[in-house]
């Protein structure tokens, strides 16, 4: 996420040590489940937190693939917390597609932005996403009768409050600034007409990732076309973003290999 956009995340000297050690599991054969999980709770630990909610969206192309292995992600996070004076909840989403339309600091930046200002082309699942979320953190901290959080969150949402404090709080942090906007983007388009049943999660994050995310913050891209809408051949299925001639090229290479990143079935005549 750009920087206007951070909340909090731990102690700067924390950070660093953390990233460094994430990139060594495999060579140094350290338990990828275990390192996640210290990994996340002693940077909250470090920031102060009393309450933590673990968001895991679960589903066969997420990082999570199986029930099961949520399941023990959940039972891991709620133990190791109890252990260090944490109260977490975790909670198994729906990770069998991306959620909301942007993929990329800006372009996440930019969905978010559109649900706190109420816009109406605002992503409908990150919205729901948003408010479900808020909810259980605040049925958790304030030990609301279920569904009280979920009510708050919407209410705070519609009003504009939440649209007002994110601001005051981009202002404790040097201000807000817009998303800033990509210098290269090109659409890669349906071959056939039909709907999207299927968008594979970690192909399309290496497109973006190809495009120059997440360190190009105007890189990544734009999903025109989500699971269960209908498309004509032709019509762009996402747009590629990128800050560089070069980084659209590979990423729109990687795309045309994978013909099938957005899945697209035919529609019965």
């Amino acid at each position: 996420r750009p920087g206007s956009f951070r909340v909090g995340g731990g102690a700067r000297p924390l950070r660093r040590a953390a990233h460094i050690l994430i990139r060594g599991p495999r060579p140094l054969h350290v338990d990828a489940t275990g390192q996640l999980v210290a990994s996340v709770l002693s940077k909250k630990a470090a920031a102060g937190s009393t309450h933590v909610l673990i968001d895991v969206p679960q589903g066969p192309t997420a990082k999570v693939r199986t029930p099961a292995a949520a399941d023990e992600l959940r039972r891991l996070f709620i133990a190791v917390g109890r252990e260090i004076g944490l109260q977490v909840r975790v909670a198994v989403t729906d990770g069998s597609k991306p959620v909301g339309r942007g993929i990329g600091p800006a372009l996440e930046a930019r969905d978010v932005l559109q649900v706190l200002r109420g816009d109406a082309s605002a992503p409908h699942d990150l919205r729901s996403r948003a408010l479900f979320l808020a909810g259980e953190i605040v049925d958790l901290v304030l030990q609301c009768p279920a569904g009280e959080g979920l009510e708050q969150a919407r209410r705070v949402l519609a009003d504009g409050s939440a649209w007002k404090r994110f601001l005051e709080i981009c202002g404790e942090q040097g201000g807000f600034h817009e998303p800033p906007v990509s210098s290269h983007r090109e659409p890669v388009r349906a071959l056939r007409h039909g709907r999207v049943v299927e968008i594979d999660n970690r192909r399309i994050a290496r497109v973006a990732k190809l495009a120059g995310a997440p360190k190009a913050r105007a890189a990544g891209l734009h999903l025109d076309a989500q699971v269960g809408e209908t498309v004509q051949a032709g019509e762009a299925l996402f747009t590629v973003h990128a800050e560089t001639p070069g980084e659209l090229d590979y990423a729109l290479e990687y795309a045309y290999a994978h013909p099938d990143i957005v899945h697209v079935a035919e529609v019965p005549s």
